[in-house]
């Protein structure tokens, strides 16, 4: 797993770029100008230049473009008769001369629409044999940037001497990939951007599904495990020529980063220190221990530990959850020394104070923790579990039975306790696990699985649960489809969102927590003024919290809703309103009904009925918790059955939607979606279903010879 710490730092003291575009970047499979991608290319280096950054282009496509315009020109002028002869190939030279005019008309077009100038500088392989030459060539260049002028250099196929190029290593240069990491070296450039029509280089052909891309390479690894697909359809060299300039730039000191020219922003993004593409740097091999193969290394070993995690007995993994349990208590000092430290250092960084609250380990948390591990420990056995039994056929038995997912991948922020309960949830579901907790609780985090891991047994491995220590370590982790089964994040809407975007694995989750109380006209105003400030008050940071107050309009005539208002106020809430309580209260308007406060905050806002208030949920809730307080039963059953969130309450708090309190155990989170696990997500949750099957030697052979029973077992014991 790359680190911004480590391989991605270079580009704080990057100032001028070298970007070489490929014949594929540059031109459609049918030859003609990819006018898209070629703006699109144009529009970043705009943006870099206008950043402060020296951008030198290097482009491929002059040959292309005029073996295309050629081919046009000849079509045009030849007679069918002529059609009906053998075509002979296009002279190169030629298709160079043609195409480059083209090419540069169009760069030079997009890039004065940007109000900006480029400049055309060809050269050829010979040129750099001479000192002078190479003395001017940056002279030039320098003059040029200095004028924010944008370089744009490729090799003049038309004049090369060179019969065969791409063949001819004996040269200085020996297409546009080496001219490029040639210029890097000639023209001190801090960064070399290699762009291609894949995302990097992979592991093996593109294409194969077996193949994974590698984020950083690492010389002594992945020399010789590479395999190399198919050289590019245009152009001369593919990725081989690719990997071979890179590798001469980057062990001359300048790194390199091969990534798509398809994007519209990856340039921007590896500038901005995002681990995309392939890095190429000579000090890469130093990173092995911390590069991509250590992530899928992590995810690999948490799924071999969870399998020797299966094999145990019912008893023995409790038994590993009691050890847990009694490892917290034992060194509680310790961990709340270094929950303290975080907490501190919090306090100093100005961080919200909803977020330092979720933070803090209070007194008796730990004890808190403990307990409710054991409550886990102590509950029937989940694996393995007899769904479904059915008879197939005479003598052929098929069973349903409950399996761990395998391996998940959990992010969650602030809250170190969420640690703990995710970690005895895996164990007790028999899932290896990632965990990758926020910076703010980086000590705290580190204890606790230290703590944890020390009370796992050798013949499972510690290395069940592992810790991701860096945010850049994330982008990484979610594109181990193959390795990672699941993934949750418990955090912020930003979090959960760029997550669910990021991603082809599973992810299970919610991204807001809006929920609502609505008091109806026949609640007890005693128990609705309760409910109320419990939902809103008893952990505001929570993500079950009270986010929206809805009244029925009787209340707002009979003083209910300002005895409401009162105790709310009473206890520190600002309020914000709705269209109508805003004007009835005089309390400040809020901006949106779809927020989630976090904090001694909420919206209130006053509807017709409880037909009202359920259209309002469904507009601008989340599908979280949400809860009725009302004595009409009528009333209550409406609610709870046509609200579509992953709780629905009557005449209670909101605040009980908690894995804990349900019963549970602990939760990994609370999912809104609407596949596989909803509401809060415990031990059950965490678990697939599997078939097994006991035969007497059955075979299918076209259905002649089976009787289908299909015979409902449950619930018989089978001898």
């Amino acid at each position: 797993m790359e680190t911004a710490d480590s391989t991605r730092t270079f580009v704080r003291n990057v100032k001028r770029v070298i970007v070489k575009v490929g014949t594929a970047v540059v031109t459609r499979t049918d030859g003609r100008l990819a006018l898209g991608r070629v703006g699109a290319l144009c529009e970043q280096i705009q943006e870099l230049n206008s950043q402060g950054y020296e951008v030198i282009l290097v482009t491929s496509g002059a040959v292309g473009v005029g073996r295309q315009r050629l081919r046009y020109r000849k079509l045009l002028n030849s007679s069918f008769l002529d059609l009906q002869k053998p075509q002979s190939e296009l002279d190169g030279k030629a298709c160079a001369a043609v195409g480059q005019n083209g090419l540069m008309a169009l760069y030079d077009s997009l890039f004065s629409q940007l109000d900006m100038t480029s400049a055309q500088l060809l050269v050829t392989d010979n040129d750099f044999r001479d000192p002078d030459f190479r003395r001017q060539l940056n002279d030039t260049v320098n003059s040029l940037l200095s004028l924010k002028v944008i370089p744009i250099f490729n090799e003049n196929d038309a004049i090369s001497t060179r019969k065969a190029p791409y063949e001819d290593s004996s040269g200085i240069f020996w297409d546009n990939d080496s001219l490029a990491a040639l210029l890097a070296l000639e023209l001190k450039a801090d960064l070399l951007v290699l762009l291609s029509d894949v995302e990097g280089l992979y592991s093996g052909p593109p294409r194969d599904p077996d193949s994974k891309l590698i984020h950083t390479y690492i010389k002594e690894r992945h020399e010789t495990v590479i395999t190399f697909g198919d050289k590019s359809r245009v152009g001369r060299g593919g990725m081989t020529a690719k990997v071979k300039a890179a590798m001469y730039a980057a062990y001359a000191g300048i790194p390199v980063v091969i990534t798509s020219g398809f994007a519209v922003d990856n340039i921007i993004k590896v500038l901005h220190g995002e681990c995309i593409g392939t890095l190429f740097h000579r000090d890469a091999n130093k990173w092995a221990s911390t590069g991509e193969i250590g992530a899928r290394e992590m995810a690999v070993a948490a799924r071999e530990c969870s399998r020797r995690l299966q094999a145990l007995s019912s008893q023995e993994r409790s038994k590993i959850l009691q050890d847990i349990a009694d490892a917290l208590e034992a060194n509680e000092k310790a961990i709340l020394a270094e929950n303290e430290a975080d907490v501190v250092a919090a306090q100093q960084a100005g961080y919200e104070k909803s977020l330092i609250s979720r933070l803090a380990l209070k007194p008796g948390k730990i004890s808190n923790l403990a307990n409710s591990v054991r409550v886990l420990a102590n509950m029937d056995e989940p694996i393995g579990r007899i769904l479904k039994r059915t008879e197939v056929a005479d003598g052929f038995i098929l069973e349903k039975s409950s399996s761990p997912l395998g391996v998940l991948l959990i992010i969650f922020e602030s809250r170190p306790d969420a640690l703990v309960q995710i970690a005895s949830l895996a164990v007790r579901s028999g899932n290896g696990l990632l965990l990758k907790g926020g910076k703010e609780a980086k000590r705290s985090n580190a204890i606790l699985h230290k703590v944890i891991t020390s009370a796992i047994p050798g013949t499972v491995g510690e290395r069940l649960i592992g810790l991701v220590t860096s945010r850049e370590e994330i982008p990484e982790l979610l594109k181990h489809d193959d390795v990672i089964d699941l993934v949750i994040p418990r955090g912020s809407n930003k979090l959960v969102s760029q997550i669910k975007a990021s991603t082809k694995i599973p992810v299970l989750g919610h991204a807001d927590g809006i929920c609502h109380v609505y008091v109806d006209k026949s609640a007890d105003m005693d128990m609705a003024k309760r409910v109320v400030v419990d939902a809103k008050t008893d952990y505001p940071a929570a993500c079950n919290a009270m986010e929206t107050l809805l009244v029925h309009k009787d209340l707002a005539q009979n003083g209910g809703l300002h005895d409401l208002i009162v105790e709310l106020q009473t206890k520190g809430v600002s309020l914000y309103g709705g269209p109508k309580a805003s004007s009835l209260l005089k309390i400040p308007e809020a901006r949106t009904f779809h927020h989630e406060y976090g904090s001694l905050a909420c919206t209130v806002e006053v509807v017709e009925d409880v037909y009202a208030a359920i259209d309002h949920i469904h507009q601008h809730g989340s599908a979280h918790t949400d809860s009725i307080i009302t004595k009409d039963q009528k009333v209550a059953e409406i609610f709870l059955r046509q609200v579509d969130s992953a709780a629905v309450f009557h005449n209670a708090s909101t605040r009980f939607s908690d894995g804990f309190r349900f019963g549970l155990g602990a939760e990994v989170g609370i999912s809104t979606s609407r596949i596989h696990a909803r509401g809060p997500v415990g031990v059950e949750g965490l678990l697939t279903t599997r078939w097994l099957a006991r035969g007497t030697g059955q075979i299918v052979d076209g259905d002649k010879a089976v009787v289908y029973t299909h015979k409902d077992l449950s619930g018989l014991e089978i001898a």
